[in-house]
């Protein structure tokens, strides 16, 4: 598929590069010049705007975007959609709220275009080799992308959410549920270093990474955290988040659903601005580990 690909960051060039080595054809456009280069090198198309980005794809267009969530998606819309037309398809997928996407699909309809919200999960090793993907939108666009999203999804990971808002909306809960684990991992190697017990903590994570019930990715993730450093002492153990944890709480009081877990597990990420402690540094190094997010060095 020929694809305009927009946003170039951390998971946007992944994805795009990803694509690429399955056969896709990009045209690329970022603020970075540099990320735009470093894109044409690996094969795909340079466009130094969204004007030349959209006058070189063929119609139908299919455009990806990439972009932080919030005004810098509706700038990127702006300046875009005057320059499409009926039947062009955008694809959200980044982690923008699902108000945002509700709204957006609405109004892109008016003008015949095509608006899907795609969730993407996987942070960089999975934009990278095989990502997770939640769509919402018109079924009839998800059908058109559906040879894309097999190519850049792990096997069953991915699929068809609902109406417009749904695939944000899913990947929100998603990442609700993620704080969460995380939190539980943290506050339970937090208990183990103050036990009295000698633990080698990556002994423990490695263990549990293997058979028990709490397998899995982010286990792993915290057995590569603590064979970096036992002790974590890189970190500060301030915990910052993207959002969409306090969209989960906000969403669970609209619809009167009893989250509480999550709830804590946000509320013990503000507390991290102010305290300094193992639980909170292992929530910081998953963060890190996964996505690549910042984190604030120990002093």
């Amino acid at each position: 598929m020929k694809i305009g690909f927009v946003g170039l960051g951390k998971m946007g060039f992944n994805m795009a590069q990803h694509l690429l080595e399955c056969g896709h054809d990009l045209v690329v456009f970022d603020l970075s010049e540099h990320a735009v280069t470093s894109m044409a090198e690996k094969g795909g198309v340079a466009s130094a705007s969204l004007q030349e980005l959209a006058g070189t794809l063929p119609s139908p267009r299919l455009i990806w975007l990439m972009v932080p969530a919030g005004a810098p998606v509706d700038t990127t819309l702006e300046t875009l959609v005057p320059l499409l037309q009926q039947g062009d398809i955008i694809v959200d997928g980044g982690n923008s709220h699902y108000i945002d996407s509700e709204r957006r699909a609405a109004s892109l309809s008016e003008k015949g275009i095509s608006f899907l919200d795609a969730g993407t999960s996987g942070g960089l090793e999975g934009a990278r080799q095989g990502a997770c993907i939640m769509v919402g939108g018109e079924k009839s666009a998800y059908d058109v992308i559906e040879p894309l999203l097999k190519d850049l999804c792990v096997d069953n990971g991915y699929g068809y959410m609902g109406t417009s808002g749904s695939g944000h909306f899913a990947k929100m809960v998603h990442n609700g549920v993620e704080y969460g684990m995380m939190q539980a991992i943290g506050e339970g190697f937090d208990l183990l270093a103050s036990s009295g017990h000698e633990f080698n903590l990556e002994e423990v994570s490695r263990v549990w990474a293997h058979g028990s019930v709490i397998r899995g990715w982010l286990m792993d993730l915290v057995v590569r955290a603590f064979h970096k450093d036992p002790k974590l002492e890189y970190l500060s153990g301030r915990i910052a988040d993207s959002g969409e944890g306090r969209w989960t709480v906000e969403a669970a009081l609209e619809h009167e659903v009893s989250i509480p877990v999550i709830a804590a597990s946000l509320f013990s990420r503000y507390r991290s601005r102010s305290e300094d402690n193992l639980s909170d540094k292992v929530v910081a190094a998953l963060r890190y580990e996964f996505g690549g997010h910042p984190f604030t060095e120990k002093q």
